[in-house]
């Protein structure tokens, strides 16, 4: 992946990134008094948080990447995995049902989620619901389709 282009966020876009940020996941707090930079891939757009990338844009929205979420800790949008499911997470397979504990019940079909391990709750995936939220648990076959995960090249990307 390779970054095309490189900005520091003006004060007026970095209030806006803020404020849409407290509006989906409650805090932004991870955010305040850093050097934010809006970066362009080859395959995505980002907001660089120090250097990291910590939020990317997909369908238009803005999104935490797995280090974003390990930053912000948010509360919704949240899907829990068994400890058995984190070997292959971490490789970047899809999420099955059976290996999900418990699932934010506002979640519908076609959301972005992050999916965190059961014992400390630390992010290790982002993906798309292929379900609602109050379906996931339990459910045979794939729930969430991975998007991003701890390991692969955007985890990897780092400002030079």
């Amino acid at each position: 992946m390779k970054i095309k282009s490189r900005n520091v966020l003006r004060k007026t876009d970095e209030k806006a990134l803020i404020n849409d940020i407290v509006e989906a996941f409650g805090d932004a707090s991870a955010f305040a008094n850093r050097k934010l930079e809006h970066v362009l891939t080859d395959e995505w757009e980002f907001i660089f948080v120090d250097g990291e990338p910590h939020l990317f844009k997909i369908e238009g929205k803005i999104f935490p990447t797995v280090k974003g979420a390990l930053k912000l800790n948010p509360t919704r949008r949240i899907v829990v995995v068994d400890p058995g499911a984190v070997k292959f997470l971490i490789n970047g397979a899809d999420v099955m049902g059976p290996g999900i504990v418990e699932a934010d019940p506002e979640i519908a079909e076609g959301d972005l989620v992050i999916v965190v391990e059961k014992a400390h709750r630390k992010a290790l995936a982002i993906g798309r619901a292929l379900v609602k939220g109050i379906e996931m648990p339990g459910k045979k076959g794939k729930a969430i389709k991975s998007v991003h995960y701890v390991g692969d090249e955007v985890w990897k990307l780092e400002q030079k």
